[in-house]
């Protein structure tokens, strides 16, 4: 079989798995349609102990209700549950999502509606098609074609992504300072220790803080980032800026979220120009 053949091979089975894929979500029976997706709400906040694994979240008991029974049930995040809980307050609004008539299969969801349509497998089983093509046209029409493939998508997504992110963070970054700071404490550093394939340890320590908002609402969170020496850091008082709309978005050292934005920006250049590099050297080399 030639290169031709394997290409052929290799669109026709991702193609196929792709319309496939494709097809369910039209009819609207994938996985992820079929799931129910409900907010649940925060009853009560636990705090860490101190020196427990940052892997377990934050503990805490929600309660939701199934809307095609109207059943209520109260749950916990004591084990694996879906995505992990990293800031929680009484009254928090939580996206719970389980299978149809199986709510004791909860899982908590950060964002309840990210994936909803289950096109997340076709649309990749497309990237792969395109990774194909790309290939085939590097090795059967010279180099070059391997830079424009990978630097003209490259490329479209940076002019996508950099304009987007520049407000986002912004706009972050104007509500954080757009009220005096409060002030909070750690309550907890959580420890955990993991070895690599050449038998190295490594020990990761994670914060955790509490603080309580200008309307009273008492925050427990994790506190990765913006906190010198956190491995010293029990009990210490800190002040935190946070955002009126959404508590969860936070942060002892606004000077930080500053060098962040920067070095954002920076990496986003970097990789635009590096998209536009591969285009235009692809594009001179055909020449």
């Amino acid at each position: 079989m030639g290169l031709q053949g394997y290409l052929a091979l290799w669109c026709g089975a991702f193609g196929a798995f792709a319309l496939v894929g494709y097809g369910l979500s039209l009819a609207g029976v994938t996985r992820a349609q079929r799931a129910v997706r409900v907010m649940g709400r925060i009853e009560r906040v636990r705090e860490p102990r101190h020196g427990s694994s940052q892997h377990d979240g934050i503990p805490v008991v929600v309660s939701f209700q199934d809307p095609s029974t109207g059943q209520e049930f109260t749950v916990t995040n004591d084990s694996d549950h879906g995505e992990r809980i990293t800031v929680a307050w009484t009254g928090r609004e939580i996206g719970v999502r389980y299978p149809r008539g199986r709510p004791h299969a909860y899982r908590f969801v950060g964002d309840l509606w990210a994936g909803r349509r289950g096109l997340g497998w076709p649309n990749f089983a497309v990237f792969l098609i395109y990774v194909g093509l790309v290939v085939f046209a590097a090795i059967d029409w010279g180099r070059p074609w391997a830079l424009i493939g990978f630097g003209v998508p490259w490329t479209v997504s940076g002019v996508c992504y950099m304009p987007q992110n520049a407000r986002v963070v912004n706009r972050r970054i104007d509500a954080l300072t757009s009220q005096p700071p409060v002030r909070g404490r750690v309550i907890a550093v959580l420890t955990d220790t993991s070895t690599d394939a050449d038998g190295d340890t490594f020990t990761s320590h994670t914060p955790v803080i509490t603080f309580t908002t200008h309307e009273g609402t008492a925050v427990t969170a994790y506190c990765a980032d913006g906190l010198p020496d956190p491995t010293k850091s029990h009990g210490r008082d800190l002040t935190i800026h946070y955002t009126p709309d959404d508590p969860a978005v936070f942060t002892p050292d606004l000077a930080t979220e500053h060098r962040s934005r920067s070095l954002d920006t920076a990496f986003s250049v970097v990789a635009l120009l590096l998209g536009v590099a591969a285009v235009v050297v692809g594009a001179v080399l055909l020449l």
